[in-house]
């Protein structure tokens, strides 16, 4: 009447615990021999709102909590019980198996506020509290429902329950944030048993309120055909009757589309279930009596899904309210080249490809105001500086594709780069800016030459990674120190410790390098400070000024300092450059955006890095995006296959790890291995980041650009897919269906792949 909704929730049968546990916790019903197999063994493996949740505490029977808490991905499903022996029917009082479970929670939740670790799991989201209440059940086997000992025990767990959600709320805050669900999972007869399908065993009572449910609802008149709502005095509180086990979608106060994604999500565990079950009959049935289900084939599976998915995106695409004209010219397009596939009896991946282009046109065509403009901006280009563009633009991306088979066109890439201040006269404009460019451009070509790492160790090139990034950190703490009266007091403790780890990081290398040398292992000292220096890499740039450049250059110490500890030669020095290059690059596209006439407000070093970005002082897009875009492809390129080839698997060198850990485990290593890789990776991102707020330009027109570029060379990489040779050309080739996985990601859906648990 107050704050949730309600109704009855129909069962089915067979009435039992088992069945209809599974029903509501796992979302379907099990095959009915699964009842036979007893508690404590699935015949099907099947997944669980509790497995799916972050943390789930449980309190009650052996019985049940253990069925759910068995095989569970990952230790986050915690079960308290009471003895089995203590599901006595001849017990003198046995309401003590629900007193049991309030009182093990209260006590649970009063031990929490003194146990920090508990504390913090309890705040976290998507955790679950199941409080399984077997008391009345048992007084209803023992006595009957009709029983005093049964009414009794129906007060106490009513009691319980308010004094439950009151200790829930007040621990909580009052925070909104909990939703309570109260059902049963069968009924039972007048003399005391359940498990056939008499009304009083499949109806059970659902009530649920608090986040994300309907307040209740007051009506005027309902139709059922019981007498429950007279006999409850519920005759205007609308009633919402459900079938157990099936998301209760009139119970959600959410948008239309939440409820769409979250039945659509629902169906495709289910059938994720049922091809399980379909496995596993196929397996022990001889081939020519296996029947498949007709009504779910492959390809009816297939038309199911995509029609499910096609009906959601419609719903959204009538929220915009498109011109009827356009929408019904595309329609007609689409049923025509449909027509035309299927007298041809072509498969159904056809379709996907002939069928796709339509809607995404249709999308284009919509944003007609934005072709205009990009039009306009074509035809008042000069048509020499328009074929200029149009040249360069396909030299640099077809530069792209091979660098993925010649790691010396990156060279070649960064020697023209540095040739980028004369032909937009920057040179004359910023001469010390475009001098930074040029030479770090040139210093950052020479390691695509220089052979994979891994091939020639040498500590003294690490040692020399680290001294330049001591001399560049003290060159900085003078410039800052000079420019800002209170970096001292309040930003120079942590410079300092940055440049402390950074001269661990080197005292670690070289002192692991003698020992292993001298074959005594790894020192114990050296190993829990690279842990510690890994581990601090990833907070203490989060404590620097969100200034942008402070900021970037406390991100390249941070990780630094973990890439020294990850390096055994010449690739030591690679992330230096590139940031060095990167902070030209920051530079550059400030001066450039100047030359072009936009006016910068701000100056580099008083940009501060903020989240939410000011909407009007956005520009719209011009051919030097189109430029900025592929600068950080090629970045990114380069990140990737300078100091190797990373699509190869013996490019992994594991010596590369010792600092952390000498003992071969597998995960442990492939892990840190590919941090150092990704390292690189974050420092052109953040860049480019940094790029974007200096050039007042959304992210998302910069990304689209680059997804465009990405577009181009997959259209390359679509004919130099191939399954055989050396791990090498199979690894680039695996790389290149990579970019071309990504390019597809953006345009197709894709669902869950099957689990069994």
């Amino acid at each position: 009447m107050h704050e949730g909704s309600w109704g009855i929730s129909h069962t089915r049968v067979p009435t039992e615990s088992r069945p209809g546990h599974v029903a509501l916790i796992a979302g379907f019903y099990e095959d009915v021999s699964a009842v036979a197999k007893g508690w404590k063994e699935n015949p099907v493996e099947f997944d669980s709102l509790l497995n799916e949740s972050k943390y789930t505490w449980g309190w009650g029977s052996p019985d049940i909590l253990s069925m759910f808490a068995k095989d569970v991905s990952g230790d986050h499903v915690f079960i308290h019980t009471y003895d089995a022996d203590d599901e006595d029917f001849g017990a003198h009082d046995v309401t003590k198996l629900d007193t049991w479970v309030f009182d093990n929670v209260k006590e649970f939740f009063r031990a929490a506020r003194n146990n920090q670790s508990l504390f913090s799991k309890l705040n976290e989201e998507k955790i679950v509290f199941f409080l399984h209440l077997l008391g009345i059940d048992t007084n209803g086997h023992a006595h009957r429902p009709s029983s005093r000992e049964y009414k009794d025990n129906i007060k106490i767990v009513d009691a319980g329950i308010k004094e439950i959600v009151s200790m829930f709320k007040h621990f909580y805050g009052n925070d909104g944030k909990t939703a309570f669900v109260f059902t049963a999972d069968h009924g039972m007869t007048d003399w005391g048993v359940h498990g056939a399908g008499h009304p009083s065993e499949t109806l059970t009572p659902f009530v649920t309120w608090g986040a994300g449910i309907k307040y209740p609802q007051n009506v005027s008149t309902q139709q059922f055909e019981d007498a429950f709502l007279k006999e409850w005095k519920l005759e205007n509180w609308k009633r919402q009757d459900i079938n157990q086990g099936i998301l209760p979608l009139d119970y959600l106060n959410n948008t239309d589309l939440f409820k769409a994604e979250s039945i659509f999500t629902n169906a495709i565990q289910i059938l994720e279930q049922f091809k399980v079950k379909m496995t596993q009959k196929k397996e022990v049935t001889l081939s020519f009596l296996f029947t498949p289900f007709k009504l779910l084939s492959e390809s009816k599976q297939h038309n199911i899904l995509r029609k499910a998915r096609s009906y959601i995106k419609q719903r959204k695409y009538d929220e915009a309210k498109p011109s009827r004209l356009l929408q019904y010219s595309f329609v007609a397009i689409g049923v025509l080249v449909a027509f035309f596939l299927l007298i041809q009896a072509y498969p159904w991946t056809y379709y996907i490809y002939c069928l796709l282009p339509v809607p995404i046109w249709y999308a284009v065509l919509r944003e007609f105001q934005v072709i205009q403009d990009l039009v306009a901006s074509l035809l008042s280009c000069p048509p020499s500086h328009f074929v200029g563009y149009l040249l360069v633009s396909t030299l640099g991306i077809e530069v792209l594709v091979l660098s993925f088979f010649y790691r010396y066109m990156l060279t070649a890439g960064l020697i023209a780069f540095a040739g980028w201040p004369f032909i937009t006269q920057l040179w004359t404009r910023a001469k010390r800016t475009s001098l930074n460019w040029i030479f770090f451009s040139l210093l950052l070509a020479v390691f695509p030459l220089m052979p994979v790492v891994g091939r020639k160790p040498d500590i003294s090139l690490v040692m020399t990674a680290g001294l330049l990034v001591l001399l560049l950190s003290l060159f900085v703490v003078a410039s800052l120190t000079k420019r800002k009266d209170s970096f001292v007091n309040e930003e120079l403790p942590l410079h300092l410790l940055q440049m402390l780890s950074m001269v661990l990081s080197m005292y670690v290398v070289y002192s692991t390098d003698n020992s292993l040398l001298k074959k005594q292992g790894l020192p114990l000292i050296n190993q829990i400070i690279s842990w510690i220096i890994l581990a601090s890499s990833f907070v203490l740039p989060l404590l620097s000024p969100p200034i942008l450049f402070e900021r970037l250059f406390s991100i390249l110490l941070s990780l630094m300092s973990t890439y020294i500890l990850l390096s055994r030669g010449y690739e030591a020095l690679f992330p230096l450059v590139l940031s060095c290059l990167m902070f030209a690059w920051i530079h550059m596209e400030q001066e450039t955006l100047q030359q072009s006439g936009v006016s910068c407000k701000q100056k580099v070093n008083s940009i501060q890095f903020i989240y939410n970005t000011d909407l009007t002082q956005l520009r719209q897009l011009c051919l030097d995006d189109i430029r900025r875009a592929f600068f950080l492809v090629f970045f990114l390129v380069t990140a990737f296959f300078g100091t190797g080839n990373i699509a190869s698997v013996n490019s992994f060198d594991v010596t590369s790890v010792y600092c952390f850990l000498t003992v071969f485990s597998p995960f442990i290593m492939g892990a840190l291995m590919m941090w150092k890789i990704l390292i690189p990776f974050v420092l052109v991102m953040c860049a480019f980041e940094a790029v974007q707020l200096t050039t007042q330009l959304s992210s998302k027109g910069l990304f689209l650009m680059v997804l465009v570029i990405s577009d181009i060379m997959a259209l390359h990489f679509f004919f130099l897919v191939r399954d055989y040779g050396s791990w090498l050309d199979i690894g680039t080739r695996s790389f290149q269906k990579l970019f071309r996985g990504l390019d597809f990601c953006t345009t197709k859906s894709f669902y869950p792949n099957p689990r069994k648990s």
